[in-house]
C-alpha cells in the first residue's frame, strides 16, 4: 500500500513514466489529495499522461473529483473541455448537487454542458432541473440539449414537461419528439397529435414516425382522423405508423368503416419514394389481401435486384405468399420475363393452399427451361398422388437432367410408385451421371422382387458401371437375400465393385455369422482402397474376433492401411495390440509413427504409458509433441478413474 504523500511526490515529477505510475496508484488508493494534481495532468500534451489522470479521477470519484474537474469546462482547449465533460458524465450522478447549479450559469455553453452531463446521471433527481431548463431557459440550444438529456434518461417523470415543450420552436421540437419516442408515455400521444396542427410539415412527419415507434394503439384513431386532410407524403407516413402499431392484426383492429379507405391509402403508399413506407404498405396489404394489392406488391418485387436486395425481396415474397394464390402470380408463371416467373414460383412454393399444385402443373409446359426446373422442384416437394400422371409424362417427354431428377425423386423416394419402374430403370442409361444416380436411388426406393430381378440381370452384364449400380442397389434393397450375389461381387475384377459389395455386406455385420469370414480374406485384396475399406468397416462393426485380422493388417505394405488400422485399434482400446504398435514407433514414415503414438494414448494403461515415456525425449519435435499429448491423455483418464 503506497502512502498518499509518496503518490503526491510522484505526481509532481517531470518524468512521464513516473507521472503515469503515480496516477495509477492515486486511483488504486483513491487518494483525494491528488485530485488537483490529476486535474492539471488532464491539460498535459502527452496523451498517456492525460489518460492515466482521467482513469485515476474516475476511480477516486466523489465530490473532490467532480468539483475539481468542473472548472475545466471553461477551458479554451477543446480536447481538455471534452475530456472533462466525459469524466463528469460518468461521475456526475454521484454529485448532482455540484452539477445542477451550473444550469443557472451566465455562460450559455456551461448551461449546455450541464444539461448534457445530467443526461447521463441515470437519476430521477435530474429530471426536475432539466425540465426547468427545458421550459424556462432563454437559450434555444440549452432547451434543445435539455430535451435530448431527458430522452437519454428515459424516465416517465419527464413526460409532462416534454409534452409542454411541444409548443416550443421547431429546433427544440426535434429533440422533444425523439425524447418522447424513447419514453413512450401514454400521455404524450395527445400532446404530439395536437402539436401537428401548429407545426411544420417536417415536424409533423417526425411526430408521425415517433407515434409509430411508440406503438400505442391509442394513436391509431387520432392518426386516422388526420389522414383525409393530409398531403400524400404525410398520409403515407401515417400509413407506415399505423401498420407499425397494429402489425398483422391490422384487419381485425381497424374500425370497419375505416378499412376500405385505409386499403386505398396502402395502395397509394406503395408508390412512395421511401423504402420503409413501401415496406409498411406491403405488410399492411399482406394482411388485407386482394388481387390489386398483390399486383402492386409483385411489381416492386420484380424491380428489386435479387443479389443486392436479397433480404428485402425475401420479406416481400413472404408478404405475397400471405395473400395466397392471386391472379398476378398465375399470370407471371406464363410471363416471358423469366425473372418474374421465377419469383412467382418461389412465392407459390410458400403458399399453403392445395390450389398451388394444379396452378404449377398447368403452367409447367409454358415456361422456359429454368422456370420448368423451378416448378418441378417445388412440385416434387408439395405434390401428392394426384400429380402422378404429370410426373410420369415428364419421364417420357422431357430430356432435361434436372427435371428428370425431380421427377425421379417424386415417383421413387416420395411415392414409391411401382408403375414408374420401367421409366426409372431407363434413367440408368442416361448420359449424365447425376441423372443415373437419381434413377438408381428412385429404383432402390421402390424396391420389391421385380426390381431386384432387374438388377440381378444388370449384374450379369459386361458393363462395369451397371454391375456397380446393381451391387449398390441390391445391397440397399435386401443385402441378406442377395448375399450370394454380393459374395460373387467381392471377386469382381473392378475394385470399385468390390468396395461397394463390402459396404453392402457390412449392413449385416451384427446379423450374419459369416460376415467376418467374408470380410477377412479381403484384407489380402490387391487393391489398397479395398483393404482400407475393410479396415474401416471392421472399425464400424467392431467385435473381438476381428482383432487378429487387424493385427495382421498392421503389417500391410501400404502405410495408409497401417494408419487406418492404428485408428481402429486406438478407438477400440485393443490392449493386446500394444507390442506391435510400439514396434511402429520406429517406422520411417513419420505419419505412421505419430499415429502409433496417438493409438497408444487412446489405448492407455501402464505398458502404453511406459512406451510413450521412452520416446518423449525424442529429437523429432512433432513426435515429442504427439507423445506428450498422448501421455497427458492417459494421465487424465487415470485421474477420472480414481
Amino acid at each position: 500500500m503506497t502512502d498518499c504523500k509518496e503518490i503526491l511526490s510522484m505526481l509532481r515529477s517531470a518524468e512521464t513514466d513516473v507521472l503515469r505510475e503515480g496516477a495509477y496508484l492515486a486511483g488504486e488508493e483513491r487518494c483525494e489529495e491528488a485530485v488537483p494534481l490529476l486535474v492539471e495532468m488532464l491539460k498535459s500534451s502527452n496523451i498517456g499522461v492525460q489518460e492515466s489522470a482521467d482513469n485515476a479521477l474516475r476511480s477516486i470519484g466523489g465530490n473532490e473529483a467532480v468539483t475539481g474537474v468542473i472548472p475545466l469546462l471553461r477551458s479554451d482547449d477543446a480536447p481538455v473541455r471534452n475530456g472533462a465533460m466525459d469524466i463528469l458524465r460518468t461521475l456526475g450522478s454521484q454529485e448532482l448537487s455540484s452539477i445542477i447549479p451550473l444550469l443557472k450559469d451566465e455562460d450559455v455553453d456551461i448551461r449546455i454542458f450541464a444539461t448534457d452531463i445530467l443526461g447521463s446521471a441515470g437519476n430521477v433527481m435530474a429530471v426536475a432541473p432539466l425540465c426547468d431548463a427545458l421550459l424556462k431557459d432563454p437559450e434555444v440550444n440549452v432547451r434543445y440539449q435539455a430535451a435530448v438529456s431527458l430522452g437519454n434518461l428515459g424516465l416517465p417523470e419527464a413526460a409532462k414537461c416534454l409534452n409542454q415543450a411541444m409548443r416550443d420552436e421547431e429546433w427544440v421540437q426535434y429533440s422533444v419528439i425523439e425524447a418522447l419516442a424513447k419514453i413512450r408515455h401514454a400521455s404524450s400521444i395527445d400532446a404530439m397529435v395536437k402539436a401537428m396542427s401548429h407545426s411544420s410539415e417536417l415536424v409533423v412527419s417526425m411526430i408521425i414516425d415517433a407515434l409509430g415507434e411508440m406503438g400505442n394503439v391509442k394513436a391509431v384513431s387520432l392518426l386516422l382522423a388526420r389522414m383525409e386532410d393530409s398531403p400524400t407524403a404525410l398520409r403515407n407516413k401515417i400509413v407506415k405508423a399505423i401498420v407499425k402499431i397494429l402489425g398483422a392484426k391490422l384487419v381485425n383492429l381497424l374500425p370497419k368503416d375505416a378499412r376500405a379507405n385505409f386499403r386505398d391509402y396502402l395502395l397509394v403508399a406503395l408508390e412512395d419514394e421511401e423504402i420503409e413506407v413501401q415496406d409498411a404498405a406491403i405488410a399492411g396489404l399482406a394482411a388485407m389481401g386482394g388481387d390489386d394489392a398483390a399486383a402492386g406488391v409483385f411489381a416492386i418485387a420484380v424491380r428489386l435486384d435479387p443479389d443486392k436486395d436479397q433480404d428485402r425481396l425475401d420479406g416481400i415474397l413472404g408478404s405475397l405468399a400471405k395473400m395466397g394464390v392471386t391472379a398476378v402470380l398465375k399470370n407471371a408463371l406464363r410471363n416471358e420475363d423469366t425473372h418474374a416467373a421465377l419469383l412467382a414460383v418461389e412465392t407459390l412454393s410458400r403458399v399453403d393452399d392445395p390450389e398451388v399444385e394444379s396452378v404449377l402443373v398447368n403452367a409447367f409446359w409454358q415456361g422456359s427451361i429454368s422456370v420448368q426446373r423451378a416448378v418441378v422442384a417445388v412440385l416434387a416437394r408439395i405434390a401428392g398422388p394426384g400429380s402422378v400422371d404429370f410426373f410420369m409424362d415428364l419421364l417420357q417427354k422431357h430430356n432435361d437432367g434436372k427435371v428428370l431428377k425431380s421427377a425421379a425423386s417424386f415417383l421413387g423416394q416420395k411415392l414409391k410408385h411401382a408403375p414408374a419402374a420401367d421409366a426409372l430403370f431407363e434413367l440408368l442409361d442416361h448420359q449424365y451421371d447425376d441423372v443415373k444416380e437419381a434413377g438408381l436411388d428412385a429404383c432402390v426406393a421402390i424396391g420389391g422382387d421385380e426390381m431386384q430381378a432387374r438388377f440381378k440381370g444388370l449384374f450379369s452384364g459386361l458393363d462395369p458401371m451397371k454391375r456397380l449400380m446393381a451391387v449398390y442397389a441390391l445391397g440397399k434393397i435386401d443385402p441378406a437375400a442377395n448375399l450370394e450375389l454380393l459374395r460373387t461381387a467381392l471377386e469382381d475384377e473392378n475394385p470399385e465393385i468390390r468396395k461397394h459389395a463390402l459396404e453392402a455386406i457390412s449392413s449385416l455385420c451384427y446379423q450374419s455369422e459369416v460376415w467376418l469370414d467374408i470380410l477377412g480374406p479381403r484384407l489380402l485384396d490387391e487393391n489398397r482402397d479395398v483393404r482400407q475399406t475393410v479396415v474401416e468397416l471392421m472399425g464400424r462393426c467392431f467385435s473381438p474376433p476381428m482383432v487378429p485380422h487387424l493385427l495382421h493388417a498392421l503389417g500391410d505394405d501400404d502405410d495408409w492401411v497401417k494408419v487406418r488400422v492404428l485408428e481402429v485399434l486406438g478407438q477400440q482400446k485393443v490392449v493386446e495390440a500394444i507390442p506391435q504398435v510400439v514396434a511402429l514407433l520406429e517406422n520411417p514414415n513419420k505419419l505412421v509413427a505419430i499415429r502409433a503414438v496417438e493409438c497408444l494414448g487412446s489405448i492407455g494403461g501402464t505398458a502404453a504409458f511406459q512406451a510413450l515415456l521412452s520416446i518423449s525425449g525424442s529429437d523429432d519435435y512433432e513426435l515429442m509433441e504427439a507423445s506428450e499429448a498422448a501421455i497427458a491423455r492417459i494421465q487424465e483418464e487415470q485421474e477420472r478413474e480414481m
